[in-house]
């Protein structure tokens, strides 16, 4: 499917053309997208059998996806990821390959100095990529809702039991859905068009916290998630939703950024709430 328009020459309007499209793109093109939306500096500095072997598709497809898009090649569409770091987005490829290097640090204090380094990778990447304006979309759905129920699975549970903790503490009426027992779909059987489902995955994708999305999107129910992707099967099912992408040390990803975005969220939900009744 050949886009005979002019393709995007900045990567914000490009990105923005993929999600806008990834449901009409065919499967491998859409596996390229997600990989191009999540790994931007893979696609501006990789060659293109390099970039192949990481998104696990071959060669000729890159050059289809990026025709695909309106371009005279993958060249071509490379100049946009390549911008994109002129335009002054920070360069993360050196910094993971420090942080790679470390991987052999000896001794406990050596993992803690890992560590350590992941969690202000996450935190300053957090810093200059959140969309202030999703965010602000999600204390909206949650002011809004009479009861909030907050579902999350696996890597994604800590930071659910914490958004629950903190609503709590706040005084905002909330229900964790922790699937004790598989019991999760009747714990959410009592949501309304009233009330909004707020969702944390991440790749992989626990699939009963997408399932039940999905099923309380049929039922109207507002959804507002926290994923790594636009591309993230959360995003078509919810009414807004904020990437977060962590580093990793040694293969253990951090949640240094993601556990300051709940806090952030569940104080900006409390302050909101409280400003209403005051007002």
């Amino acid at each position: 499917m050949t886009d005979t328009t002019t393709p995007p020459r900045d990567f914000e309007t490009l990105r923005a053309a993929l999600i806008e499209r990834r449901d009409a793109l065919p499967k491998r093109l859409t596996q390229v997208a997600a990989f191009a939306i999540d790994n931007p500096d893979d696609i501006a500095f990789g060659t293109v059998a390099a970039i192949a072997a990481e998104a696990q598709v071959q060669p000729s497809t890159l050059v289809r996806f990026a025709q695909a898009l309106g371009y005279a090649g993958f060249s071509d569409m490379q100049k946009v990821f390549r911008s994109r770091l002129r335009e002054g987005v920070v360069d993360y490829r050196e910094r993971l390959d420090a942080l790679k290097s470390r991987e052999e640090a000896s001794g406990p204090a050596g993992l803690v100095e890992g560590f350590a380094e992941a969690a202000v990778f996450s935190l300053t990447r957090l810093r200059q990529s959140l969309d202030p304006a999703a965010l602000e979309r999600i204390v909206d759905i949650l002011v809004g809702a009479e009861t909030i129920y907050v579902i999350g699975q696996r890597r994604a549970f800590p930071v659910a039991s914490y958004l629950a903790y903190a609503l709590s503490k706040i005084g905002v009426r909330n229900i964790l859905v922790d699937n004790v027992a598989s019991m999760a779909p009747e714990t959410l059987r009592f949501a309304t068009a009233a009330d909004a489902l707020l969702a944390v995955s991440f790749t992989p994708y626990a699939p009963v916290t997408v399932e039940l999305a999905r099923d309380l999107a049929a039922q109207k129910v507002p959804i507002a998630a926290i994923t790594d992707s636009a591309f993230s099967p959360l995003t078509q099912v919810s009414s807004a939703w904020v990437e977060i992408v962590e580093a990793d040390f040694g293969g253990f990803r951090s949640v240094a950024g993601t556990f300051v975005l709940a806090i952030a969220l569940a104080v900006a939900v409390g302050e909101r709430r409280r400003a209403a009744v005051s007002g």
